[in-house]
């Protein structure tokens, strides 16, 4: 099983803390992304041993993590996302399993195409955000914003690697499970999502050549959008069906590899 291999092969990474990462949170940074099956993981694993470290927190190097998604009554933030808007918004809970530390995180896509994020230490109050999170939204969406819910959650696996050289990290997530709060749930074992994150676009990255020996290209690729979408009766669908048809392609490539 693939699995098995993902925990001997991350057995050879150099570890690396919470302290180290820090050093390189990238807050304000560029990202690339790419999509395959998740029986890809231990060749890419293989091929980027050398080049980084592996994020350890007590021995434990892959990690659960409980994302909660919210947005306006009309989908605002969604509809955003779907229609290409730039300077567009997300705001979500995630939850660390491992440490039980939870998120409230704003992340806004500029129209330079950089992605930026704020957070602070945050939980999910009774399906609201408390006082302390609607300041933190007002301060940075500049409108209250009062009808946020959560309106998906997403539960995932993800190892993170840092760069020994450039400063640079790359999460790789899968064992995806997207549900509504209404109850509505879609789960994609067969899926992965590498996420290159760095300061700025400088060449062809190290994990943008392995990639392209197993013709993997990189590609745009929201969980939040897709997770709705495969869950709920979404509008403008339409502007998804690139990413719904490649999760049906990858999906036959990994049952058939079975």
């Amino acid at each position: 099983m693939y699995k098995s291999e993902i925990h001997t092969l991350l057995s050879s990474f150099v570890p690396t803390g919470l302290n180290e990462m820090n050093e390189v949170s990238l807050m304000n940074r560029v990202e690339t992304k790419y999509v395959f099956s998740a029986k890809r993981l231990p060749f890419l694993l293989d091929r980027l041993s050398t080049s980084y470290k592996v994020l350890e927190i007590d021995t434990i190097r892959i990690f659960p993590y409980h994302t909660t998604y919210l947005d306006t009554y009309d989908f605002l933030f969604y509809m955003q996302q779907v229609r290409g808007k730039l300077n567009r918004h997300k705001i979500r809970y995630r939850r660390y399993e491992s440490t039980g530390l939870s998120f409230l995180e704003i992340k806004k896509k500029t129209n330079k195409n950089r992605t930026i994020k704020w957070r602070i230490e945050n939980s999910l109050d009774i399906n609201s955000p408390d006082e302390n999170a609607s300041a933190f939204i007002k301060e940075y969406m500049h409108d209250s914003f009062l009808d946020l819910r959560p309106v998906l959650i997403d539960k995932f696996t993800r190892i993170t690697l840092v760069g020994t050289e450039l400063k640079e990290r790359i999460t790789l997530d899968y064992n995806l499970n997207f549900s509504s709060p209404e109850g509505e749930n879609s789960e994609l074992p067969f899926l992965a999502i590498a996420e290159l994150k760095r300061e700025r676009h400088s060449g062809q990255p190290h994990i943008g050549k392995i990639m392209k020996q197993i013709g993997v290209h990189p590609n745009s690729f929201s969980k939040y959008c897709i997770g709705s979408a495969l869950v709920k009766d979404m509008p403008r669908k339409n502007t998804l069906k690139q990413n719904l048809l490649l999760i049906n392609k990858i999906e036959n490539e990994y049952t058939k590899s079975t």
